[in-house]
């Protein structure tokens, strides 16, 4: 820890002051073959349109960079699962990251989840000790300590550990962290414990409130009503209920009502509704371990079972404790794909980034599962029979990237629609071709347009659009060249020449994060003197990809 020059306590280590580039806003790419199911569509919170779950293979600081566009304070539940940096290479992971460079991976990553978040949003970081501190650290600068929620305490294991060196450490850390804390944005959390105790069996909530399941006792109830359930087994559960035997059935048809089993037999439960906020302990004993995470995924990937997931009993506690159906939930370290599976089975919209190509080998085909109705984890709890869909994107390759003199050129894998939404991306317009109109590839308002071209902009080109043009009306056009006579001919049109216009706004030609950014080398304007447009032409062919509008 050291103290700042404005007296403000910070976590230091080497490479923190290093100033990169800001990383460069990627196009996505919907990826049909990967994709899968009926795809919901709609409107996020924040008004921009929702594209449906989304699974997005790629570096994950890439990722979260092209997604800040259309989904900044949209997402109300984050939870992240990163490499613990323990010093051990897994088969999927290489975990082994040098400490500095972790801290740098993780700043960067829990910065741009931080903008994501909505205003009433949590963030879960599952860690083990040895990062555990510091990376709390670095949400304090971040989110501030005020914001601050408290530790979970994840019981992974029951049992062994007797060749630890020291003692056998049974348990991974939750660091919970609020985008803001307020009584004003989480009033429900400031709820006292006598108007909780009054609320707290309160079944309907009209406003979507959380809920939590309440053990139905077998017998001793005052007024209970003789209550008989059959089974997955067969076997017939006979209890005594405060709910009608009609209750009971509806309940377990429609979700509200649910069976487990354990060692002691079959136990029903009712879905009860937390408008008084109903507390979490901080420590979690009875959402699976390791061992059980590690059956559900021998059974879901056979022979290629994944290292060390999580069990879905996990994340379904975290996201009835912050979520309703229908809020959104991100993880950018998805692993197996076990958020994204649990997320989806509980009816919540979802987004989930790997980089590994277990993003085919294991989270594709668990959500495909998933969607066709598979019964492991928590399916039957939740009376999971499977339905919706995801989509698949891949990150598009870099706009720009270096040529064998070392000097940065347009990508040649971009055609002329590629490169007009990304250069829509990279100057802030969303990207939305209009159907007559050419030049109207995207907009920043109503009357602000943007358009892209390879073509040489001549001053009768200039003109003709400038006609077209409404009074009220501006217009950006990014062209690889462009005669003398254009610059500055209108007030109402502004030109840039591309690639110039890019090359001190971010970092170009990489596609992996997971060490130190390095800085670009430095060009000189005089380079680009004699870019010649037709090396760069691009046109338009059948094979462009679908975008993701940004």
């Amino acid at each position: 820890m050291a103290q700042n020059k404005i007296n403000k306590l910070e976590l230091t280590w080497i490479g923190k002051e290093d100033e990169p580039l800001a990383i460069e806003p990627r196009l996505l790419i919907d990826t049909p073959e990967f994709s899968f199911g009926e795809v919901e569509t709609g409107t996020l919170p924040n008004g921009k349109p929702w594209p449906g779950n989304m699974l997005i293979h790629g570096d994950n600081l890439l990722a979260l960079r092209a997604l800040e566009e259309n989904f900044t304070g949209a997402v109300k539940c984050i939870y992240i699962d990163p490499p613990y940096n323990t010093g051990n290479a897994f088969e999927h992971y290489d975990d082994s990251i040098e400490h500095s460079l972790w801290l740098s991976l993780m700043q960067r990553r829990i910065q741009l989840l931080y903008n994501l978040l909505a205003k009433d949003g949590v963030l879960f970081i599952n860690l083990d000790e040895n990062e555990h501190a510091y990376c709390k650290v670095i949400c304090d600068e971040i989110f501030g300590r005020s914001n601050y929620i408290g530790d979970l305490i994840w019981q992974k294991r029951k049992g062994g550990g007797n060749d630890s060196r020291y003692f056998a450490i049974d348990h991974d850390y939750i660091l919970v962290y609020a985008k803001n804390k307020s009584k004003e944005v989480h009033p429900r959390w400031y709820v006292s414990q006598s108007e909780e105790y009054q609320k707290r069996y309160k079944e309907i909530d009209e406003n979507g409130n959380r809920y939590f399941w309440d053990t139905v006792a077998r017998n001793g109830l005052k007024n209970a009503i003789p209550v008989e359930v059959k089974c997955p087994d067969g076997t017939v559960l006979k209890i005594n209920s405060q709910k009608s035997q009609a209750t009971i059935e509806e309940g377990l048809n429609d979700g509200t009502v649910r069976l487990t089993r354990s060692k002691n037999g079959w136990t029903l439960h009712h879905r009860v509704y937390m408008s008084g906020n109903q507390v979490l302990r901080s420590i979690l004993t009875d959402v699976g371990t390791n061992k059980s995470a590690g059956d559900e995924s021998l059974i879901l990937f056979e022979n290629n079972p994944f290292d060390y997931p999580k069990p879905e009993a996990l994340i379904e506690k975290i996201l009835e404790l912050t979520t309703k159906p229908g809020d959104l939930v991100l993880d950018s370290f998805l692993g197996s794909g076990t958020t994204s599976a649990v997320a989806h089975k509980m009816e919540r919209r979802w987004i989930g980034v790997e980089l590994g190509d277990h993003a085919y080998t294991h989270c594709a085909l668990r959500l495909k599962k998933v969607v066709e109705g598979e019964q492991g984890g928590i399916s039957r709890s939740v009376n999971w029979n499977g339905g919706g869909g995801f989509k698949f994107y891949e990150l598009a390759p870099s706009l720009l990237n270096h040529d064998k003199y070392g000097n940065l050129i347009i990508n040649k894998d971009y055609n002329a629609d590629m490169l007009a939404a990304a250069m829509a991306k990279h100057q802030g317009f969303t990207y939305s071709p209009d159907a007559e109109v050419y030049w109207k590839q995207g907009r920043s308002s109503e009357h602000d347009f943007i358009f892209t071209t390879t073509q040489l902009i001549t001053a009768e080109m200039l003109d003709t659009i400038h006609e077209q043009l409404g009074g009220n009306e501006s217009l950006l056009i990014c062209c690889t060249k462009f005669q003398p006579e254009c610059r500055n001919k209108y007030s109402n049109i502004t030109i840039k020449k591309i690639p110039k216009v890019l090359l001190d706004t971010c970092e170009f030609d990489r596609d992996d994060y997971s060490l130190n950014i390095v800085s670009v080398p430095e060009i000189e304007d005089e380079e680009w003197d004699d870019f010649d447009p037709e090396e760069n032409h691009l046109e338009t062919n059948d094979n462009t990809p679908n975008l993701l509008n940004q």
